[in-house]
């Protein structure tokens, strides 16, 4: 039942925004930009909680840790880029979203090495002399 207050909190922001915009754009983007972060906030105990569960998941498969964190912060990047170009999009600022999106692609490209090395070299080892 969470998400139904996520989205009327949404729609309430959405309605006040609209009626903000003809007087104070500058209000009215403040608004939508601390309702983000609030959602966002109220997010952080559920992933922390899906963080705990895969930590422990994989403790117990004996997978390495380095990987599990190194994927867990690829996709932080992902939703952190994600969120930061959706408030710089809605400022009406598309060309500089773009460059956030490409930034964050950029960055999980190279947290990524690491991990396509690994299998990369699994891979060679499986294929026959």
């Amino acid at each position: 039942m969470e998400i139904i207050q996520v989205v009327g909190l949404g729609f309430i922001v959405t309605i006040l925004t609209l009626i903000l915009k003809e007087q104070k754009p500058l209000f009215a983007f403040l608004l939508s930009t601390v309702t983000g972060i609030f959602i966002f906030l109220f997010l952080i105990g559920k992933i922390s909680a899906v963080i705990q569960v895969l930590e422990q998941l994989a403790s117990q498969s004996n997978i390495n840790l380095v990987f599990l964190k190194t994927i867990l912060k690829i996709i932080g990047i992902a939703y952190i880029a994600e969120f930061g170009a959706q408030i710089v999009r809605d400022a009406g600022q598309e060309s500089i979203a773009a460059k956030i999106e490409l930034a964050g692609k950029v960055i999980i490209m190279v947290m990524a090495i690491p991990i396509i090395t690994v299998i990369v070299e699994t891979i060679v080892k499986l294929l026959p002399a």
